[in-house]
């Protein structure tokens, strides 16, 4: 069941929250707007074209977040909030065009398919972001790790400090091509917007967890960075493919890039665990293990305005469980 609401620009209060407290709940910047994932219920919330807020809540499929095994529910909880969020996404493409843009565009008979067969569409945008994204972050930096093996001949008699050089070389260049993407794409106007959305996500779940009232006032002051956002995620997937992959030594370039495929999983769940217990945690391992993912969130998040603030507080409001304790990290 859907509930749309239209909420005023600006929202006069706010429940308190009574304890500072670990939450589960997240998010995900939008065009004009965001997502936010709690443990019952997912909202997003954009800004319209006539100022106004539009605010959609549903039920959230609860099959993924019953999965519970270590090491496995990570990647199982990825693919599910991908899709949540490559459909987030596109309403809010939609709803951030205003009715009079809707009307001058006539739709082209790939877009009237597309409409009536949005599964399948949500379906192909992923698949093609998956394959551009092992095509760039994986297989580029395997094949380009596997030349310099052919030329130089390192690690070739498989001793395992050629090996881990080789995998140092390769993760390196993951990480500078990460890098670049993210430096990149912050010089660009519109996607500026997206990062202070995601700032706004940021400043109102520290807010939440402070046990502050959800104020615009309250929320700004609050960090833009946080230990379990998706980009410190991303910089310790890199981080550990590191490992994984010097552990399983090198063969032929097409087993090579085979292998990096199917341990893509494994990485991405000993990632989760990472993360996870960077986010539980405020022992010093997991501030230390947060400070270079905390650093690139300069990168990719921004301040946001207190319109975009009240946005997410609107997501936010709209996701946090009756019951106290239900949405513990």
């Amino acid at each position: 069941m859907t509930e749309e609401t239209n909420l005023k620009p600006i929202v006069d209060s706010y429940p308190e929250q009574e304890t500072v407290k670990k939450t589960s709940i997240g998010g995900q910047a939008l065009i004009e707007g965001l997502m936010m994932l709690g443990p019952e219920k997912q909202s997003i919330a954009v800004r319209l074209p006539s100022g106004e807020i539009d605010l959609d809540v549903r039920p959230r499929t609860q099959g993924a977040g019953k999965f519970n095994v270590p090491f496995l529910r990570g990647s199982v909880r990825l693919a599910t909030q991908l899709r949540a969020g490559v459909s987030a996404l596109m309403r809010s493409a939609d709803l951030s065009v205003g009715e009079e843009d809707d009307e001058e565009v006539e739709s082209s008979k790939i877009d009237k398919f597309l409409e009536r067969h949005q599964g399948l569409a949500m379906t192909l945008t992923i698949a093609v972001s998956l394959l551009i994204s092992v095509a760039v972050f994986v297989l580029i930096p395997s094949l380009l790790t596997d030349l310099i093996r052919t030329l130089t001949g390192l690690g070739k008699n498989g001793n395992f400090a050629g090996v881990f050089l080789l995998s140092l070389i390769e993760g390196i260049t993951r990480m500078a091509i990460f890098l670049l993407y993210v430096w990149s794409t912050s010089k660009m106007k519109e996607i500026k917007r997206v990062w202070q959305y995601h700032g706004a996500e940021h400043k109102t779940i520290a807010c939440y967890e402070a046990g502050l009232p959800l104020t615009v006032e309250n929320c700004r002051e609050q960090p833009r960075q946080h230990p379990r956002c998706g980009t410190s995620f991303l910089f310790l997937f890199m981080f550990v493919s590191i490992l994984v992959f010097a552990l399983i030594g090198r063969y032929s370039v097409l087993i090579n890039v085979l292998l990096r495929l199917a341990l893509v999983p494994l990485v991405a769940g000993i990632t989760y665990e990472i993360t996870r217990f960077a986010g539980r945690s405020d022992s010093k391992l997991s501030c230390t293990l947060s400070k270079p993912g905390l650093a690139l969130q300069n990168l990719t998040t921004a301040e946001p305005d207190d319109d975009m603030l009240e946005v997410s507080i609107a997501a936010m409001l709209a996701v946090i469980p009756e019951n106290a304790g239900d949405d513990e990290w």
